[in-house]
């Protein structure tokens, strides 16, 4: 099992969303930053060290939003999204900030109305849109079948 984590943070009405290239993907995918748990990390302390390293924001966690599972062919994936107050706003523009070669290529602050739209994951866009419209108040999403493959960066953690 991956156990994933990944950051909410919003402000003035916009999510921050990272998009990030796989090699096996034509073009990159917009998603909530974040990534895998190291060892000995607890999972919020995942989702704070992925904002900080797809986006130069720092923040704290503030609440659990909601627990997603699936299946991406074989592997069986676990992701905690946690609503996360950044300390401060990136220039408007920012760019990763990551070292040459990461698989983020680009931050950006989305309208809410946008997110639909711009994430075409359904596993990941749906909790996420049913957490942000509040329907239904479930806060658990599982997929027994992904519908897509995610080959992940040799590089990435």
């Amino acid at each position: 099992m991956i156990l994933l984590a990944t950051a909410i943070a919003i402000r003035d009405g916009r999510l921050l969303l990272v998009a990030s290239r796989y090699p096996n993907q034509a073009q990159p995918l917009w998603n909530l930053p974040g990534g895998r748990q190291k060892h000995g990390e607890l999972l919020a302390e995942t989702a704070v060290r992925e904002l900080n390293e797809e986006t130069g924001l720092d923040g704290d966690v503030v609440d659990l939003a909601y627990v997603s599972e699936s299946y991406d062919g074989n592997e069986h994936y676990l992701n905690a999204a946690f609503v996360v107050a950044p300390h401060e706003t990136p220039a408007a523009g920012a760019s990763a900030r990551n070292a040459a070669g990461d698989h983020v290529v680009a931050v950006e602050w989305v309208a809410l109305d946008e997110i639909a739209r711009r994430m075409v994951v359904a596993v990941v866009r749906e909790p996420l849109l049913a957490y942000l419209q509040r329907t239904p108040a479930q806060r658990y999403a599982g997929y027994h079948d992904a519908g897509i493959m995610i080959e992940w960066p040799a590089d990435s953690d």
